[in-house]
């Protein structure tokens, strides 16, 4: 839910400084196919039927959807604030991949969520000594947000490139033409 918070925000931001939604239509990302594709994947995968039947195959499907959405991006690196979320989404995938699949997440986290990890699969376990500790899931959003989660240092890469992508787009736009007064 971390970037459904930072697209909120890169819109705020956009407004704010004057840009306009017209602009986030002019920005040009290819291979859009496979980043939907990969993202599709993973919300099938956490669904409760899958995860809960899912099994061992669970692991490398993640790390594969997730590698596809890494590709994409790397394809659209050239977007401002996609080199961000590129760097981050490698840091979770390298998380991800060092610890079997899964992404560590802290059980103080967990706390301070007040929640814990769903049964059946789940991108999150919690590991006694992860690999790569400072990589995982350490932290957690304030509780009485909505859809209120734990996060790692690479998600919040993610959400900042995703707030320039999204500010840049809306500045980017052309502004409108206005009519000289006759006279």
């Amino acid at each position: 839910m971390f970037i459904l918070y930072a697209l909120v925000i890169g819109l705020l931001l956009g407004f704010v400084l004057r840009g306009r939604l017209a602009g986030l239509a002019t920005v040009q990302f290819y291979w859009p196919w496979l980043a939907i594709a990969g993202f599709a994947v993973q919300l099938v995968l956490f669904s409760d039927p899958v995860g809960d039947r899912i099994g061992e195959a669970g692991p490398p499907i993640y790390v594969a959807s997730t590698v596809a959405v890494l590709v994409a991006v790397l394809r659209n690196v050239r977007v401002p604030g996609l080199a961000l979320v590129a760097l981050g989404a490698a840091s979770n995938l390298a998380a991800i991949v060092a610890n079997g699949g899964f992404m560590p997440a802290s059980q103080g986290a967990l706390d301070a969520l007040g929640g814990s990890i769903n049964p059946g699969y789940t991108n999150s376990a919690v590991v006694a000594a992860p690999a790569l500790e400072p990589l995982t899931d350490l932290y957690a959003m304030p509780p009485w947000l909505p859809f209120a989660n734990i996060f790692s240092i690479g998600d919040v890469l993610i959400g900042v490139g995703v707030v320039i992508v999204v500010v840049v787009g809306m500045r980017a736009a052309p502004k409108p033409v206005t009519a000289e007064p006759a006279g």
